[in-house]
């Protein structure tokens, strides 16, 4: 059994938690936590399909320059090639699932911030 309080954790961008649930080249599923007014990169993977699933606050999910809000129990999927960027403009934390298939290691292209 994995969850995040036995996964392997991490911590990326301005102060968010990751948890690794599932981490193969062929799929990667992450439990990720952004506390309020944080973001990641803007950026596309070549190969790799993702699906985001908010498990509980808000996620706004920029994608090919339209902004998008996940509340919780809602998903997004994101195509190869497509440009995004996840934020927390809320002032509460957020938390949600990533899959990825395939992994998104080595597939990554960082690009300015919309």
């Amino acid at each position: 059994m994995i969850s995040k309080e036995n996964a392997e954790h991490y911590i990326w961008g301005e102060n968010c938690d990751g948890w690794y649930l599932l981490n193969r080249q062929d799929m990667l599923i992450i439990h990720e936590r952004m506390p309020p007014d944080t973001h990641e990169k803007r950026h596309f993977h070549s190969v790799s399909r993702q699906f985001f699933y908010v498990l509980e606050g808000e996620l706004t999910m920029e994608l090919e320059g339209v902004k998008h809000e996940i509340k919780a129990r809602q998903g997004v999927e994101i195509p190869p090639g497509a440009k995004h960027q996840a934020r927390n403009d809320s002032a509460l934390p957020v938390e949600f699932i990533v899959i990825s298939h395939p992994t998104t290691r080595g597939d990554r292209s960082d690009l300015p911030t919309a």
